[in-house]
């Protein structure tokens, strides 16, 4: 059984990381508890973090034994760069790159268990205010009208139903905007601004 957990957009450079990194990569986990609550480094403690994370995650969700796990895979990938400026002498700048980093732990069992729990699925909740949208952008019309817009009589005896796209029916399509038409030939000639 294997643990997987992620910590990403730590502030501090990939290379910094890895140092921490190699030193508990293949350890049982008691181990480098140990080792990174007593290493001298700004990086054991997001790892330190992460690694107790996914401890506790074992033992919760697989009822995994803390004793029994082990540091299977730790990497340290390169994040987003912030790119800085530092002001320096006569007028310059010097770029800084603040760099950052994603984590990935894997723990993995020493010894094989067969006793494990298995992650329930929850149902979705149900809500009991919810009800569900009517459907939205179509609407029927008559066939007379249907007719009527084509200028051909409609039948009495022969009445169906047309689809018409509510999006081309409205005000908006149809209103005139204000003081458009009554500008006329010297408007055109004389406009407001000259160009």
């Amino acid at each position: 059984m294997e643990i997987k957990v992620k910590a990403k957009y730590i502030h501090q450079a990939p290379r910094k990381v890895r140092l921490v990194a190699d030193l508990v990569r293949k350890q049982p986990v008691l181990a480098a508890l140990d080792q990174l609550r007593n290493i001298n480094k700004i990086a054991a403690g997001p790892i330190l973090k992460l690694i107790n994370s996914a401890v506790a995650g074992a033992e919760h969700n697989f009822e995994l034994n803390k004793d029994n796990l082990y540091i299977k895979t730790i990497m340290v990938d390169g994040g987003p760069v912030l790119d800085r400026w530092l002001p320096r002498a006569q007028g310059r700048a010097t770029p800084i790159k603040k760099r950052m980093s994603h984590l990935t732990v894997v723990l993995a069992e020493i010894v094989e268990q067969g006793g494990r729990k298995k992650i329930a699925k929850v149902a979705a909740p149900v809500r009991l205010d919810y009800r569900p949208k009517e459907e939205e952008g179509v609407l029927i019309k008559d066939e007379e009208e249907k007719t009527a817009q084509e200028g051909k009589p409609a039948d009495p005896g022969e009445k169906g139903k047309t689809i018409i796209d509510p999006r081309s029916v409205g005000k908006g399509k149809h209103r005139k905007i204000e003081g458009q038409g009554a500008r006329g030939f010297v408007g055109k000639l004389f406009q407001r601004k000259s160009g």
